[in-house]
């Protein structure tokens, strides 16, 4: 079965559109809800191409997803102003790659694994600021509801994604801690912190998982 955090970070995968051309920039509400249909759309079409050629997977994903996450910013986050100051541009290109690839790697899966079990977007919240969070409620296999929700930001009069939450877990906060007992572990060494950042990946997921697992005990 399909853990609680990658159900969460399946429904992340499947909220972030491209509205490439669009003549006025989405809400943040809408832009999750297109997304949901976009993304679910294309996998219907594709799953099974998909299934067995990862790699388009990976790269339509990426296509997808890429212009409408904040990178940069969910990546200086993770790093905090501790260590991202002292990174060079080429580092941070560097490491907003490594974990772009290695979420769609190792929660890719979980969106293959969705058989439209039911994903619900809540009304739309206040989004006269520059900063929301739109809602959504994920059913599972086995009928459990799980919240999801996430936060945006209006960056340069366009919402983007900076971080989920996920039946209570902050991931954000969750790569935080991981990329920083990282660098512990690496003796303060940036770049071997950032070329190994798809292991700390999935044990951030560990993690959540026995953490979530221990939350519906």
């Amino acid at each position: 079965m399909i853990s609680i955090l990658r159900r969460g970070l399946l429904v992340l995968l499947a909220a972030l559109p491209m509205f490439a051309g669009a003549a006025v920039a989405p809400s943040a509400h809408d832009l999750i809800q297109g997304t949901t249909n976009e993304l679910l759309s294309d996998l219907k079409s594709n799953k099974e191409q998909y299934k067995s050629n990862p790699s388009a997977f990976y790269d339509a994903l990426n296509r997808i997803l890429g212009p409408v996450v904040d990178a940069d910013g969910i990546s200086r986050s993770i790093m905090t102003v501790k260590y991202s100051r002292k990174a060079t541009p080429e580092q941070m290109t560097r490491f907003q790659e490594n974990f772009k690839r290695s979420l769609m790697q190792f929660y890719g899966n979980a969106l293959l694994e969705y058989n439209n079990q039911g994903i619900t977007v809540s009304p739309a919240k206040d989004e006269s600021g520059t900063r929301t969070s739109v809602d959504m409620k994920v059913t599972g296999n086995n009928g459990a509801i799980y919240p999801v929700s996430y936060t945006l930001e209006k960056i340069d009069g366009v919402w983007k994604v900076r971080n989920v939450i996920v039946n209570g877990i902050n991931i954000g906060k969750l790569f935080r801690d991981q990329f920083a007992d990282a660098m512990q572990r690496n003796g303060n060494n940036l770049d071997k912190t950032i070329d190994g950042w798809a292991g700390e990946v999935a044990k951030a997921k560990e993690t959540a998982e026995q953490s979530t697992e221990k939350q519906t005990q």
